[in-house]
């Protein structure tokens, strides 16, 4: 059996709990959850918090319009449509350059660009969605002590408060965060970088109406992304450097305020402080592999990109939809979906997709967080270039929404 220790595989013929156990029950691994609720798949919740302490973060999330159409396909879409922001317009600007890239609907052909969602409305959608069903389990809050992987099965060893529990399972999803336990049990390298920023959340509530408005503007210090919130509110997602990021979220309320007056040109009017200031740095991750037998991952366990361009939650998505959807098909046809090779065609599905984003973010970051002359040059004759040709501004429009590459069939309508 493979352990964190080994990764020695033995025969095994007990019987199972559960078809797969998803740990982590955050946005991504509910919706992986919420896309099986009806595919007679036995699936067990695993989640070290309460859900009540789950829901209460404070972030905000672009949702893109591949996800929409992912998280209308589960079911959920109508109950979180009503309490979030759809984009009107994206503006997209490079420090005090007058030249400003507005993306519209009609550039794509639709009746908004994206969404703005907080965590809450997205998690209580999903979580309300799964109460009710008869094939998902939900053990919470409850600690992962030990995997065990044997030939048909992987037996986890949990603990509630104290008390120890085995169940066996025939597929492992570890959908657990960036420092996911899962993975590094498993043995699973990654590769990529601590960016030299880190970034500071907060939300606002502006003089001015923000009309559905979406900025993302560039400064050499790194990025600054203003999402439209329900009740004319907004959240600020601003990258600088760890030090001068570290030295923001200490700085007084009107100071603050103050230069993110200046930072945003003055486009909201006068702002307000709604609620405490979050820090947290950002890296650039991607898993060797997604994949091991009876073992996949999803989300920030398997990958994670720069904020720039609010990719993230939306990879782990589409991640969710895409193994669903595999392991639907492996069920229809009399798979075993904790089988290396049907796993496989989720990793050769997702990955190279999720590195082309993570390359993109990258790029972006690195070329805009610069005030070296030639580069200057470089980025506003490509902003330049989006604003006069139409088929680079679709273009990046599609990549930005998610609707290039491969759509999971939840997403197809």
């Amino acid at each position: 059996m493979r352990t964190s220790q080994s990764s020695q595989v033995l025969p095994c013929s007990r019987t199972v709990d559960y078809d797969l156990a998803i740990v982590g029950g955050g946005i991504v691994g509910l919706t992986l959850a919420a896309a099986l609720k009806d595919s007679g798949l036995r699936v067990a919740l695993i989640e070290a918090k309460k859900r009540s302490l789950a829901v209460s973060q404070g972030r905000a999330y672009v949702i893109s319009l591949m996800s929409g159409q992912i998280l209308s396909q589960i079911g959920v879409w109508q109950r979180i449509l009503t309490q979030i922001s759809t984009f009107s317009q994206i503006h997209l600007s490079d420090a005090d350059d007058p030249g400003v890239v507005k993306f519209h609907p009609q550039d794509l052909g639709r009746d908004g660009l994206g969404y703005a969602a907080e965590h809450r409305v997205l998690l209580e959608a999903l979580q309300e969605e799964l109460q009710a069903c008869p094939h998902v389990s939900w053990l919470c809050p409850v600690e992962v002590v030990s995997t065990q992987y044997e030939a048909d099965a992987v037996e986890i060893e949990l603990n509630r408060g104290g008390e120890k529990s085995v169940i066996r399972t025939r597929l492992l999803v570890g959908a657990d965060g960036s420092k996911s336990h899962i993975r590094q049990a498993a043995g699973i390298r990654t590769y990529g970088w601590p960016y030299w920023q880190s970034c500071v959340v907060a939300t606002i509530k502006p003089e001015l109406s923000h009309q559905n408005i979406a900025y993302e503007r560039f400064w050499p210090t790194g990025p600054m992304g203003i999402l439209p919130l329900p009740g004319n509110r907004c959240q600020v997602v601003w990258t600088a450097p760890h030090a001068k990021a570290k030295e923001m979220k200490e700085w007084d309320e009107e100071r603050f305020l103050t230069e993110l007056e200046f930072h945003t040109g003055g486009k909201l009017g006068r702002l307000s402080l709604l609620g405490d200031r979050i820090l947290f740095p950002v890296q650039l991750m991607q898993s060797d592999r997604y994949v091991l037998p009876r073992l996949a991952l999803i989300g920030d366990a398997a990958h994670c990109c720069h904020p720039v361009g609010g990719q993230g939650m939306n990879l782990g998505i589409r991640d969710a939809a895409a193994l669903a959807r595999v392991l639907q098909s492996a069920c229809q046809q009399g798979e075993d979906i904790g089988d290396i090779k049907v796993l496989q065609r989720y990793e050769r599905w997702r990955k190279p997709e999720n590195l082309m984003i993570l390359g993109f973010t990258d790029f972006l970051d690195r070329i805009f967080s610069n005030n070296w002359l030639p580069i200057v040059g470089m980025r506003r004759l490509g902003l330049w270039m989006l604003r006069r040709i139409p088929h680079v501004k679709i273009y990046a429009l599609q990549l930005m929404t998610g609707l290039r590459g491969r759509p999971p069939e939840l997403a197809q309508q």
